[in-house]
């Protein structure tokens, strides 16, 4: 006689042939978490810079939604110690946006919570939009001895990536070397 499977274990749902949305397939897992700091849709977890703007989320993170008993919640927003004065002149701002996204009166305040320069477990608060180091020039002198024979590539849009690739490349040994 077969086992019959336990009843608090659901089986595994049966994938589609083909593609599938990304979101479908780690929505549930994304969920969960995000539904236990109040977050009733991921949505301002996954593009808050978008919703915020590049100005604010390169210095704030959400952490969590709390709701009271009243109408909307208090977002609270992660910053370092140095930005929260400049986070809570654009409190209302804020609120607009996050509200916008939601689509209600979601939001009703903001708490900003603030944390060291130094993060204490983590070793250092990092912001999505920090700012990418600026490109080193790579040396001439390498870069054409890197693209010696690529004028001899018929497909135009071949040459100039393989051009790019080269020039990345002799860029990086030169960064690795100094």
């Amino acid at each position: 006689m077969a086992k019959s499977p336990s009843p608090t274990k659901a089986p595994p749902r049966r994938r589609m042939r083909g593609f599938e949305r990304a979101v479908s397939l780690v929505g549930p897992e994304l969920r969960s978490p995000a539904e236990k700091r109040g977050f009733a849709e991921t949505k301002l977890l996954t593009h808050w810079a978008e919703i915020v703007g590049p100005d604010i989320a390169d210095v704030a993170l959400p952490l969590k939604i709390k709701f009271g008993r009243g109408m909307g919640g208090t977002l609270q927003v992660l910053t370092t110690g140095a930005h929260a004065p400049m986070l809570a002149m654009q409190k209302e701002v804020i609120i607009i946006r996050v509200n916008a996204c939601y689509g209600y009166s979601a939001i009703k305040d903001v708490q900003i919570t603030q944390t060291a320069p130094t993060g204490f477990a983590e070793g250092k608060v990092a912001f999505e939009g920090q700012k990418p180091r600026a490109k080193r020039k790579p040396d001439p002198e390498r870069l054409s001895k890197a693209t010696e024979g690529l004028d001899t590539i018929t497909d135009p849009t071949l040459r100039d990536a393989l051009r790019k690739l080269a020039g990345n490349i002799v860029s990086n040994q030169t960064n690795s070397n100094t």
